[in-house]
């Protein structure tokens, strides 16, 4: 530890160098992180704020597009109630529209379609819940794209007019479209295109997206049951976000970029100290000539290489934390996660010391004769 410590402060400059690389791989982890988790509650809020625990879609259904491929007959709600450890199931619709306010502001909205009196129908932080026959309730985010309440939005290519009565508890998206709940009837009319004042088709008011189930408290559903007994196909809550549009291409690409940031990580420090152990070579002989043991040495560089990364991880971490605050603020999707920045810097150090021990290990083997120049 003592000779770490010195020799940190003899070579300052130099670890000083690798120690801003590693800081600027945290900040663009860092970076990474919020930038995912952003995503993730930009593409599918929505989808997580629902009290479900699955979703049953139309058997066969491709599963990467389930939400806009799916139709279900509404009598598979009956029979998912039916199913044991099943607290509830109701009709959800899900489609996307564009739309434009009587003042001319033009939004596009995903319509989610719920039974007023269901589990899905949301709480409200502003105005009113669902109840009127063409009223809807808009996610926060909308009211930053223009929307108010009392606003009349009327959906394009089709003419019906929604009116917006209230507000979400918090932020709900699905595929980076502002979610608006509204009532099945409404939603059935749109996705049928029905014009306003026509009566909607008899088929389609049979027809729903899928069946929102809910599970028992500390119970779980046989999926495989439930489908067989009411034809449908089930995905969990979890295994539903996929279903969202850009889901699965957004996350796959940010993960594989970090991996590949870990991977330069554990290099860079493991290219460093391999080149520090050479130049200490004969340093390291003579403390093994002196008597000190392999465990020893590498002990005493693992530690140079922990407290090194350790500094520049949290250096690199406090300037993403802060940068990430400012992008956050200009409305990016980018959100802040204390766990996911954790992870980040625990597995930049670790795999910063796995990568240094590799480089110092071979040196610790060095025949202490050997490296004196014995054999000359």
């Amino acid at each position: 530890m003592f000779l770490a410590i010195r020799e940190l402060r003899f070579a300052r400059l130099r670890f000083a160098l690798v120690g801003a690389v590693v800081a600027l791989i945290a900040v663009l982890m860092v970076m990474l992180s919020g930038l995912s988790v952003g995503l993730v509650r930009d593409g599918v809020s929505g989808l997580q704020n629902l009290p479900v625990t699955s979703f049953a879609f139309a058997h066969g259904v491709q599963h990467d597009s389930a939400f806009s491929r799916s139709v279900v007959d509404t009598s598979a709600v009956d029979a998912w109630r039916a199913q044991p450890n099943v607290a509830d199931a109701t009709p959800f619709g899900n489609t996307l529209i564009n739309g434009r306010t009587d003042g001319g502001v033009e939004v596009d909205l995903a319509l989610f379609g719920v039974t007023a009196d269901s589990f899905l129908a949301p709480e409200v932080s502003q105005g009113e819940r669902l109840g009127t026959p063409d009223g809807i309730v808009v996610s926060p985010t909308a009211l930053d794209a223009g929307l108010k309440i009392g606003d009349v939005v009327t959906v394009d290519r089709v003419g019906t007019r929604m009116r917006v009565v209230g507000v979400t508890m918090q932020q709900d998206t699905f595929g980076h479209v502002d979610v608006a709940y509204v009532p099945l009837a409404l939603w059935q009319e749109v996705k049928s295109g029905t014009a306003p004042g026509r009566a909607v088709p008899e088929k389609a008011k049979q027809e729903i997206t899928a069946v929102a189930v809910r599970a028992e408290s500390g119970k779980s559903v046989d999926l495989a049951a439930g489908d067989a007994a009411a034809g449908t196909e089930s995905l969990t809550l979890s295994d539903s976000f996929g279903a969202s549009p850009g889901y699965t291409a957004e996350t796959t690409t940010l993960q594989l970029i970090q991996g590949f940031l870990y991977v330069i990580s554990a290099l860079v420090a493991g290219a460093f100290f391999a080149v520090w152990a050479i130049q200490r070579k004969q340093e390291v002989a003579v403390l093994r000539a002196l008597g000190a043991s392999t465990g020893w040495v590498l002990r005493d560089a693992l530690t140079q290489a922990f407290l090194l990364l350790t500094a520049a991880v949290a250096a690199g971490v406090a300037v993403g934390v802060a940068l990430g605050a400012y992008v956050a603020g200009s409305g990016a999707p980018f959100a802040l996660s204390g766990s996911s920045i954790v992870a980040a810097s625990v597995g930049l150090v670790v795999l910063g010391l796995l990568g240094a021990g590799a480089a110092v290990l071979r040196v610790t083997f060095t025949d202490p004769a050997t490296a004196l120049g014995g054999n000359r």
